[in-house]
């Protein structure tokens, strides 16, 4: 591991787990207690922080979120390969706060519902991303595309909460 790394980033590892077809479990721990942890997640102005990984040279050119169950969320990205704007977007079936965040993903009919959930212990919070796809094709295609940014979206994260504890 690069010496760059805080100790907290070594400890705090993030797991990218397949569990069946169609299901990707995401895990990481973080220094920091639920309620900051779900600000990160829930807020616009902190989320568009750390989203996005670095690596992959998108730029998020809007982050609207409206996180209430019911209300709904656009992400609106340009990559430097395309002229044209990527839009994510979909509805917040659940938001418990600062336990529980339920969203679809309805840019396209393989779009996950995406679970995350926030348990905190003695002021650190273990995050599980769980997402459901409707095919084990469009599991496979978030493998091999968006799933692989998932331990550095994970580790900005990290470094964002180091911040705010």
């Amino acid at each position: 591991m690069p010496e760059a790394e805080s100790s907290s980033a070594t400890k705090n590892r993030t797991v990218v787990e397949r569990k069946s077809d169609r299901e990707l479990v995401v895990t990481r721990t973080f220094d920091a207690p639920a309620h900051i942890v779900f600000e990160a997640w829930s807020r616009p102005e902190l989320f568009q922080r750390w989203w996005v990984p670095k690596s992959v040279g998108l730029t998020l050119l809007s982050c609207d979120m409206d996180v209430r169950t019911g209300g709904a969320y656009r992400l609106v990205f340009r990559h430097p390969m395309s002229d044209q704007p990527m839009a994510f977007f979909g509805t917040y079936r659940e938001v418990t706060p600062n336990k529980r965040i339920v969203w679809t993903n309805e840019e396209s009919d393989q779009g996950a519902v995406t679970t995350v959930t926030f348990e905190e212990d003695a002021g650190r919070t273990l995050v599980t991303l769980h997402e459901i796809y409707p095919t084990n094709a469009a599991l496979e295609e978030a493998l091999a595309g968006s799933a692989e940014g998932l331990p550095e979206q994970f580790a900005q994260l990290d470094e964002l909460l180091a911040g705010r504890s």
